[in-house]
């Protein structure tokens, strides 16, 4: 691993299973099992060419976390300096230079920098909660921004993702399942029909409190597969069996 720089407040933290390392900080954001299993989730195109896309950033974690799968280029999308700052540095820490570049952009402005209809697969974890007047807000900035739909909305960030892909590219979310019907009447307003959902539950005998979903661009409607649910913890809590592989890998 290459050498970086870290602040005071910041951390190296390890997914065992894909032999990355993300730097973190509790202060400003830190990555969590969502991240994980989108990055999982995700089929992104695999071809040399291709050009993959990361929305909402963050820390770049989704971005590393998917970049084994692909040869092609991704390109991390965070409005926030420190956590772009936080990105570029874990890319270089991961010797991924070559393959991952990340912009201190607005999305809803970044097709002036990536042409429409060029991207094969955009990944997303956005914002979950939207901004309303008695939305209660987490009085960290960093942490508001990434948490409540600030700085943009599930609309605009699906409009950007459907202006990014190439017809027939996929994009794919992680969002809670009581937001389900805005992200339907959103994909629809979009040209993004839903293909794969899967439901995260904390655990068995309990509501889902996640969902992953894949969808494609000008896909044709009535195609929606749902996945097996995944179940985070065993009754004693310990990690299941699935997300146990995705953090640490094979026993």
């Amino acid at each position: 691993m290459a050498d970086v720089t870290l602040h005071a407040d910041e951390r190296i933290d390890q997914l065992y299973s894909k032999d990355i390392q993300i730097i973190q900080s509790s202060q400003v954001f830190a990555f969590s099992l969502d991240a994980v299993l989108l990055g999982d989730f995700a089929q992104v195109a695999k071809g040399i060419n291709s050009q993959i896309v990361d929305l909402c950033a963050g820390n770049g974690a989704v971005g590393l976390f998917a970049s084994a799968k692909t040869r092609g280029h991704i390109t991390a999308v965070e409005i926030q300096p420190r956590l772009a700052d936080m990105a570029q540095r874990s890319v270089a820490l991961n010797h991924l230079t070559h393959q991952m570049t990340v912009l201190n952009e607005d999305l809803l402005a970044i097709t002036q920098q990536l042409p429409k209809d060029s991207v094969d697969t955009v990944l997303c974890n956005p914002p979950y909660f939207k901004d309303q007047p008695q939305s209660v807000k987490n009085p960290n900035p960093h942490l508001a921004i990434a948490r409540h739909e600030l700085s943009a909305n599930l609309d605009q960030i699906l409009a950007v993702s459907s202006d990014l892909l190439k017809m027939n590219g996929k994009a794919y979310f992680v969002h809670r399942p009581e937001r389900l019907d805005d992200l339907f009447i959103a994909m629809a307003r979009n040209r993004l029909a839903p293909k794969r959902i899967r439901f995260v539950h904390p655990k068995a005998g309990r509501e889902a409190n996640m969902m992953l979903i894949e969808m494609i661009k000008d896909g044709k409607a009535n195609g929606v597969r749902i996945m097996p649910p995944l179940v985070v913890y065993q009754d004693n809590g310990e990690y299941g069996e699935e997300v146990h592989t995705l953090l640490y890998g094979k026993d």
